[in-house]
């Protein structure tokens, strides 16, 4: 039976059974003079009403945690399901093993000391990370997994995965609060960027501070177009792309507190690394 049924049919049952018995003791057994009576079936009125009250609070209360409980299930199955395809993402594309892991936690660490503390928001950034290259499972392993520079076409191939990544994400309720990195994050802050051509503000916070990350993260490890940057020389161009490429504030934030972000990813790894090997 339906929640909204049962909850009706209980509800009933004790109503009616309370009136008979309730009506019966009233009039049969304690009360004589109508004062008295009147007093008492105001009682009756008043016990009644706190108890089909607590009944009602603990049938609803029991119905919803059982509701919270299957949506949890069920947002526990959309992870699954997101965890399903980065695997698949990073299998594909193996020189970016780890990545979505380390821009992830970066960020998160980044966008905490930016101000952003609400549970529910970081959630939805952390989604947006793990899928921010979802688009890519579109763009063909020839361009992809290629060593050399992109030609032209190839590059214009490859700029399209943001918009793919939008046209999948927005079909998917769960998932639109968490749209804006995967589709964002390449816009710049001088308007140059892609898909969108946003400038300054209105590309998306999650989207600027992400950028940094997803940047710092490709330079400072060896991909198959490149050998690794060393840091210094990563840091420095940052300072020449504040107010170009990235959020002034934004880079600003990242380079003062470098270090810490470093170490707590790299805490991150070690316990992910000792979890995986008990």
């Amino acid at each position: 039976m339906k929640p909204h049924y049962r909850i009706t049919l209980i509800y009933l049952i004790v109503g009616f059974l309370w009136i008979f018995f309730s009506d019966n003791l009233v009039h049969n057994l304690f009360f004589f003079d109508n004062d008295t009576m009147t007093m008492a079936q105001h009682l009756k009125g008043f016990f009644f009403v706190a108890f089909t009250g607590t009944l009602l609070f603990f049938l609803i209360r029991r119905d919803f945690n059982r509701l919270i409980r299957a949506k949890e299930r069920l947002i526990e199955s959309y992870n699954q399901t997101m965890q399903g395809w980065i695997r698949v993402m990073d299998m594909r594309h193996k020189e970016t093993k780890d990545h979505t892991r380390r821009v992830t936690e970066m960020t998160l660490s980044l966008a905490k000391r930016f101000g952003i503390t609400d549970y529910k928001e970081l959630e939805n950034m952390e989604r947006g990370c793990l899928l921010h290259d979802m688009g890519k499972i579109g763009i063909p392993d020839s361009i992809l997994l290629k060593s050399g520079k992109l030609t032209s076409e190839e590059w214009k191939q490859m700029k399209k995965h943001p918009e793919i990544a939008y046209e999948i994400m927005k079909k998917i309720d769960f998932l639109i609060p968490s749209i804006d990195i995967p589709y964002c994050h390449h816009e710049k802050w001088d308007g140059t960027g892609y898909p969108r051509g946003l400038r300054r503000e209105n590309i998306p916070l999650h989207a600027r501070i992400f950028a940094i990350v997803d940047v710092w993260d490709a330079l400072t490890n060896t991909r198959l177009y490149k050998p690794a940057w060393d840091e210094d020389r990563v840091l420095q161009l940052f300072r020449q792309e504040a107010g170009h490429h990235f959020d002034p504030e934004v880079v600003e934030l990242f380079i003062r507190h470098y270090e810490d972000l470093k170490r707590e990813v790299a805490i991150s790894n070690r316990r992910e690394w000792e979890d995986n090997n008990e």
